[in-house]
């Protein structure tokens, strides 16, 4: 006997959630891009301009606030400076780097080309927002940011303590106690 497969969220449940997370309505979102182990959104891809035709350059936008805080953590203890200062050094990392910024700029140029506009989050010659480099490696898999993928390793279960908002909750407001 065979089970039916789990059926896929609802576009509107997700878009809430994410809503939820963000405290505020997404913009630009065109998919879920990952989801936390918890099954929300963590990860959600983005058109590479805004309704209103301004640029929005960040592919993949992280939105679990859980995930952002812990990734915050790593940043105010210098890990994206100790990143920087091995791309110095390290051939091979500054190459893998280099790819990982080819990467990010293809995927979004297959939506739409943003002319002179690099990959986001400092890639690919220094490390400015492990936000966007754990983002990317969520959405692309493993192997594919080395510094993402090292940012992910460093980080606790963000997600062991249960989900970080519950958007079938018809109580909850955007902005309002974001994680529970």
């Amino acid at each position: 006997m065979t089970t039916a497969p789990d059926p896929a969220p609802e576009p509107a449940r997700d878009r809430r959630a994410v809503g939820l997370q963000l405290g505020r309505e997404p913009r630009a979102m065109t998919s879920v891009a990952h989801r936390c182990p918890c099954s929300l959104p963590d990860v959600v891809e983005t058109a590479p301009r805004l309704p209103d035709g301004s640029p929005f350059p960040t592919l993949y936008y992280l939105t679990c606030p859980k995930l952002a805080s812990r990734i915050g953590t790593l940043e105010s203890e210098g890990l994206m400076r100790e990143m920087t200062e091995r791309l110095e050094t390290d051939p091979d990392l500054r190459a893998r780097y280099e790819a990982a910024a080819a990467d990010y700029v293809a995927r979004r140029d297959a939506h739409e080309v943003l002319e002179g506009v690099p990959a986001q989050g400092g890639m690919p010659v220094r490390v400015k927002c492990l936000h966007v480099l754990v983002a990317h490696s969520l959405a692309a898999g493993p192997g594919v940011n080395p510094f993402g993928d090292e940012a992910l390793e460093a980080l606790p279960d963000w997600w062991a303590s249960g989900p970080c908002v519950d958007p079938d909750d018809p109580d909850a407001v955007p902005g309002k106690k974001l994680h529970r």
